[in-house]
């Protein structure tokens, strides 16, 4: 392309400078009349090829739209007391995505601790609310408005206790499930359920359990390593959404994670 440019560039010089000389030519012979036809022709030329390398110029240099960046928010409750249980799972995975591609959860914004970088050319943030759980929305809608993002590029982990431990699922939309932050995030975001979230499986409360009281324990040894498991796999699809979108990555994910999810859905944990 530079060759061509500096082509064009030459050739409206040496038009340019034979104009000039058809110019003077025509004024010494015939004055006026030839002089105003020749100066015009010049001018109409020079303004011709102006216009041809303006438009080369623009094809060449300018730079593509820079990538949408995304915003991936991990649901939780802040403190030690909730470390490691099994609502839990939202921090973390952006824990665990943090550390694999080295972005730093070292400032606070928006009520939340919050991460910035890029992985390739995709600018991503990393947030964890410390709204606690249930207010998750008050955090998640303000960072989404700051950096003016569409909802389809707020990708939302949560604990799902409707998938057995271990198996994940990348969904486009949805409702909350009666999962309390996914309910506060939708309410802040005006009732709009089009946003992304990857569910993360922590099974179902054994007998007659209280749910609550089954999401704020921790995980038993079997389920503590399905659980690092997933977050690797997890880690890995996230990546794969960063480097060729969303629609690919989830299609591929889904159908490893069913299969996954056959194998383990009858295993004791």
């Amino acid at each position: 392309m530079w060759p061509r440019l500096s082509g064009l560039r030459r050739m409206t010089s040496l038009l340019a400078s034979s104009a000039s000389s058809t110019i003077d030519v025509g004024c010494r012979l015939k004055r006026n009349s030839v002089c105003s036809f020749r100066f015009s022709a010049f001018f109409g030329f020079a303004f011709l090829n102006y216009c041809m390398l303006n438009r080369l110029s623009r094809r060449c240099f300018s730079s593509a739209a820079a990538p949408l960046p995304w915003l991936f928010v991990g649901l939780g409750n802040p403190g030690d007391k909730y470390r490691g249980t099994r609502h839990n799972v939202g921090f973390e995975m952006i824990d665990a995505f943090a550390a694999s591609v080295g972005i730093p959860m070292d400032t606070v914004h928006c009520k939340a601790l919050f991460g910035k970088g890029f992985v390739g050319d995709i600018p991503v943030f990393l947030a964890k609310p410390q709204t606690y759980m249930n207010l998750s929305g008050e955090s998640t809608e303000p960072l989404a408005a700051y950096y003016k993002l569409p909802l389809n590029h707020v990708l939302v982990f949560h604990d799902d206790l409707n998938l057995p431990c271990g198996v994940l699922r990348l969904n486009d939309k949805g409702g909350h499930g009666s999962h309390k932050g996914l309910k506060s995030v939708i309410y802040h975001f005006r009732g709009n359920r089009e946003f992304p979230r990857l569910r993360i499986g922590i099974g179902r409360p054994p007998g007659q359990m209280d749910p609550k009281a089954f999401l704020l324990q921790k995980f038993n040894v079997t389920a503590r390593q399905r659980i690092d498991e997933a977050l690797q796999e997890g880690v890995d699809a996230l990546k794969l959404l960063l480097s060729q979108g969303y629609d690919e990555s989830a299609k591929r994910f889904n159908k490893e994670q069913k299969y996954k999810h056959l194998r383990v859905q009858t295993l004791p944990v």
